[in-house]
């Protein structure tokens, strides 16, 4: 058994290569003046895309937009300068409006900042255990799910916005935010409609026309200088939140206490699991765009640590973000640089040019998140999966409704769930039980170069029959297999059960073939279990297929050969 049994173990990567920053891996290679004049210039790219973004965001969250600056400063160039990624771009995300403003609707901004904390810490954890690797087996239904689902809530919460509605106080639950809307409908501002209009359209025709020219930007500026020619009386960050300082704040632990930390506690984990998800979703964009790889756990722990310093500095939770990432490869970004370089741009702003952010009309960082949400919403992918398989379509829906009408964590796990169910039955499906009959010769139908036994009948005194099992042998099959198996009819003197082309064996179906194997040898039959790769026999052992019951070969040409040469089996 330890000759067969025994496998090739590849060193383990050491702790220094599995959390080394790229930014340490892109000096190493040697980091040339070239390649600070394109991370400068991609840098700068990005910062004026994050710019609009940041202020945007975080005012949909309901909070000032100064918060989204902090974030992209401080947390964005964290990121950049100790991630995994070479072009990750750190930055406030739109995924996150719809659960940052419900934490803000039940526990105010302090319960948000300690929810932000611990949802750092708990990432940071995640990353050091080597658990991030694990998050890509989320179902791509249930992210395309719960992307749409956000692209639709934050549409909904920039309607206000957009229609320059008179909403007082408007709620975070999506239904009770449309029936206020609905209401407020009578209110709207044909001049915030305008400019609103004004600068979807500028975004938009600049991305057909001009679509190397920063349309956020631009539209966002020229929706500031309509409103202040024209003398439009609009809603602007300064008629509402007084302007944006032009100094980061003092750094400031957040207020704890045990009874604030168990009730905030749901809501890390949340903003750890998103963060999570979205964070490592766009290091593998960017490493398709790249042909680079990126290093998962190092990137968690890096978020997790820009969260942290995110709000001790005034910020919000801080994420990978798609869009800018693949917005700094595009533009030609040699490494980590060019993040952080982005984080300074954003830095600067604030310092000189802070006080012309108070003239922006809210109203035009309500048309670039519309365009945000219309980018966001998945709406190829939303159609082809709803038409691939019916079990598909559920993960997709369940998902996305829980997402809309009720709460994201809520809509990934039943997701998340319902799609490992989903992948068992598959599993369970594909697996086949064929052969019973005699053993015989080779089977030349296969080919020259294949060399398996086949079972074409009752060839022979049919003492020796063949089973071959493909497909993982696990729980969701053992029903499968072993009801199969025991509608053999009259046994034979030797049972073959051909394991060659059974990758994985679990616990729960090895001992209801250990059943099996007891009712064979009740009956005088020996049991061969051939080809059984090294991990696969180690389970059916340890579950106690084992002599005199169960005998093993190499394969079950070995078998054939042991038996007409008339020799006996061991136990490996």
């Amino acid at each position: 058994m330890n000759d067969l049994s025994r496998r090739d173990v590849p060193p383990q990567p050491t702790f220094a290569e599995l959390f080394a920053p790229k930014l340490l891996t892109v000096l190493r290679e040697g980091y040339s003046l070239a390649a600070f004049r394109a991370d400068a210039v991609a840098g700068l790219t990005v910062a004026i895309v994050a710019l609009p973004l940041s202020m945007a965001i975080s005012i949909a969250c309901g909070l000032s937009p100064d918060r989204g600056l902090y974030t992209a400063i401080i947390g964005g160039f964290l990121i950049s300068a100790f991630g995994g990624s070479r072009f990750q771009i750190g930055g406030p995300a739109g995924a996150f409006i719809v659960l940052i403003a419900t934490i803000v609707e039940k526990h105010g901004y302090d319960g948000l900042v300690l929810a932000t904390a611990m949802a750092g810490i708990v990432m940071m954890v995640v990353g050091f255990l080597r658990l991030g690797t694990y998050i890509k087996y989320i179902p791509f239904p249930v992210t395309v799910g719960f992307t749409t689902g956000i692209a639709v809530i934050i549409f909904t919460s920039q309607i206000k916005e957009l229609l320059g509605l008179d909403i007082a106080k408007e709620p975070a639950a999506f239904v009770p935010k449309l029936a206020t809307i609905w209401a407020a409908l009578p209110s709207f501002q044909p001049a915030t409609i305008a400019v609103a209009a004004f600068a979807i359209a500028i975004i938009l025709g600049l991305r057909k026309y001009r679509p190397t020219w920063p349309g956020l930007l631009i539209a966002v500026v020229a929706s500031a200088a309509l409103a202040k020619l024209a003398g439009l009386d609009v809603a602007t960050i300064g008629t509402r939140f007084g302007g944006v300082p032009s100094t980061l704040p003092a750094p400031h632990l957040p207020a704890f206490s045990l009874a604030k930390a168990q009730a905030v506690f749901p809501d890390a984990l949340a903003i750890a699991l998103l963060g999570a998800i979205e964070s490592l979703l766009s290091a593998v964009v960017a490493d398709g765009m790249s042909g680079r790889r990126h290093r998962s756990n190092c990137e968690l722990v890096a978020q997790g640590g820009a969260n942290v310093a995110s709000v001790m500095f005034g910020g919000i939770p801080v994420t990978g973000t798609i869009a800018r990432t693949a917005t700094n490869v595009r533009a030609g970004a040699h490494g980590p640089v060019s993040g952080m370089l982005h984080a300074l741009y954003l830095l600067i702003f604030m310092l000189l040019a802070a006080p012309l952010a108070a003239y922006i009309p809210l109203a035009a960082l309500g048309g670039v998140l519309a365009i945000v949400s219309w980018n966001m919403a998945e709406k190829h992918e939303f159609a082809t999966l709803l038409k691939s398989s019916r079990g598909d379509a559920v993960v997709l829906l369940s998902t996305f409704l829980l997402t809309v009408f009720e709460d994201l964590t809520l809509g990934i796990a039943v997701g998340v769930t319902l799609g490992a169910f989903l992948f068992l039955h598959r599993m369970a499906e594909a697996v086949e039980v064929e052969g019973g009959g005699a053993m015989v010769a080779r089977d030349e139908a296969d080919g020259p170069t294949r060399d398996r036994v086949a079972y074409e009948g009752p060839q022979g005194h049919g003492e020796t029959v063949v089973y071959r099992l493909r497909g993982a042998f696990f729980f969701g099959a053992t029903s499968t297999v072993i009801s199969t198996l025991d509608r053999m009819g009259q046994l034979p003197r030797v049972f073959v059960f051909d394991f060659s082309a059974v990758p994985i064996a679990d616990t729960t179906a090895a001992k209801s073939l250990e059943a099996f194997a007891r009712k064979l040898a009740k009956n005088g039959t020996t049991l061969i279990i051939a080809g059984a790769n090294p991990s696969v026999r180690r389970t059916l052992l340890q579950s106690g297929l084992r002599e005199p019951e169960v005998h093993y070969a190499t394969s079950v040409e070995a078998a054939q050969a042991m038996l007409r040469e008339g020799e006996s089996f061991t136990a490996a």
